[in-house]
C-alpha cells in the first residue's frame, strides 16, 4: 500500500456527478503523494475499475442511480479488503452513515470537507485508520450509546481472538493506527497489521470501524 512520502496514493475517484468528480480529481491532482488513476462514473464501473487498478484508496460518492455507493462499497471491499473506501456525501444522514460503515467504508465525509482534511483523510484511509466527519463521528457514537447491552452467547466470537488480538481490538477501539499499535504494543508495524487483519476475519468484520464499534458493545475497552 502507497504511503505518504514515499510512493503516492493510488486514488480512484466514483461519482456519478460529472462536474464534481472532475473538480476534485483536478484539485487532488496538485497534493503531493496523492495519484488519482482513475475516474468512475457510476458504481458498476466503479467495481470493474477497482478490480482492474487496485487502488490504494476509493473516494466513493453515496448515491448513484446504476448502483448505490454502499452496494459497490460491499462488492469492492468484499473483493479486496485491503482496498480502502471513503465515502462521500452531500448530507450525512444517520442512514447514509450507517449504510457506508457497514458496507465496509473505512471513512465518511461531507462533500464540502476542505481539501487539506480531504487530504489528511486519504493519507489516514491508506494508512489503515478510519476517519469520519463529526457528523458521522456523533451518528457512530450515538448507535453504541444506544444500543441494547449485548446478549451472553454460548460462543462468542470473542473467544477466537488469542490475549495478543484483545490488547490489539481494545487500542483499535481506543481510536489508535497501526504504528501507534505497534509502538504501544512494541511491535513491528507489520506484526500489528497482520493482527487487525486476523481480528476482522475471526469477527466476521470489513473494517476497523466495525472492529472498534463491536468492542464498545462487547465491553472490551
Amino acid at each position: 500500500m502507497a504511503m505518504p512520502g514515499n510512493a503516492p496514493t493510488r486514488v480512484l475517484i466514483v461519482d456519478d456527478h460529472d462536474l464534481f468528480r472532475t473538480g476534485l480529481a483536478s484539485l487532488m491532482a496538485d497534493e503531493d503523494g496523492i495519484e488519482v488513476i482513475a475516474q468512475a462514473s457510476g458504481g458498476r464501473m466503479g467495481v470493474r475499475l477497482a478490480a482492474e487498478l487496485n487502488p490504494d484508496v476509493i473516494l466513493m460518492d453515496l448515491r448513484m442511480p446504476d448502483m448505490t455507493g454502499p452496494e459497490a462499497t460491499r462488492e469492492i471491499v468484499g473483493r479486496n479488503p485491503h482496498i480502502r473506501v471513503l465515502a462521500l456525501t452531500v448530507a450525512s444522514e444517520d442512514r447514509d452513515v450507517a449504510e457506508a460503515l457497514q458496507a465496509g467504508a473505512c471513512g465518511f465525509l461531507a462533500k464540502d470537507t476542505p481539501v487539506d482534511n480531504l487530504v489528511v483523510a486519504i493519507h489516514a484511509a491508506a494508512l489503515g485508520t478510519a476517519w469520519l466527519s463529526p457528523r458521522a463521528a456523533e451518528v457512530v457514537l450515538g448507535r453504541i450509546r444506544n444500543a441494547p447491552p449485548p446478549q451472553e452467547q454460548q460462543d462468542s466470537p470473542l473467544e477466537q481472538l488469542s490475549s495478543r488480538e484483545l490488547d490489539v481490538l481494545r487500542l483499535i477501539a481506543n481510536g489508535m493506527e497501526n504504528a501507534e499499535i505497534a509502538a504501544e504494543l512494541n511491535i513491528s508495524p507489520r506484526t500489528a497489521k497482520n493482527h487487525v487483519s486476523n481480528i476482522l476475519t475471526k469477527l466476521g468484520l470489513p473494517s476497523r470501524v466495525q472492529a472498534a464499534v463491536y468492542a464498545v458493545r462487547q465491553g472490551v475497552i
